[in-house]
């Protein structure tokens, strides 16, 4: 997956990784992941354990903010296939200097990107255009016990989603703590 650029922000750990696309008169092809390319970009060396796709067919639809807890934690590489999100993400390691701080960025079809989450980070995203298709790999299965969240529009997270009013949520995300509520399972050295 030859890897153009990788960008990273004030919070430690996350990264926004361009990938190339090779392209003629049929169309393109872009490798989303390869072992090798990610070791000599420097990243820390996941062991990928599942693939998930994730459809949503309205604008606004939004997921999260989701984590598991150790022992099945989860780092996620979450890519768009179809559409465009609002992709964000909140620091839950205690201890970690930039506790409860955000990274948001959109992330959509049209450019060969991926982005990296560490376990430690609770992750959701909004859908912007109407039959969004996103694709992700995950280091853990998926453990419904150990499952957690944070309130997508908590006042403590300050994420600035682009929707605010008639979104669509599930019962479960409307439901999960605010971050000063939270009893994080996760610590900086997690």
């Amino acid at each position: 997956m030859p890897i153009t650029s990788v960008e990273t922000f004030s919070i430690s750990g996350p990264a926004l990784l361009s990938l190339k696309r090779a392209g003629d008169e049929r169309g393109w092809f872009c490798e989303t992941w390869n072992a090798r390319d990610w070791k000599e970009a420097g990243l820390p060396q996941e062991n990928w354990v599942q693939d998930n796709y994730a459809f949503s067919a309205e604008i606004g639809t939004t997921r999260g903010l989701h984590f598991q807890a150790p022992p099945h934690a989860q780092a996620k590489l979450i890519q768009v296939v179809r559409g465009r999100i609002f992709d964000a993400i909140v620091d839950i390691r205690t201890g970690s200097p930039t506790y409860g701080q955000s990274v948001c960025l959109v992330l959509n079809s049209d450019q060969p990107q991926v982005f990296y989450i560490p376990a430690g980070f609770a992750h959701g995203y909004q859908t912007l255009d109407p039959d969004t298709l996103v694709y992700y790999k995950v280091t853990d299965h998926y453990a419904p016990e150990t499952e957690g969240g944070l309130l997508w529009n908590g006042e403590r997270s300050a994420i600035d989603w682009p929707i605010r009013e008639h979104v669509t949520l599930s019962k479960r995300d409307h439901d999960w703590p605010d971050l000063g509520a939270l009893k994080s399972p996760f610590t900086q050295a997690d």
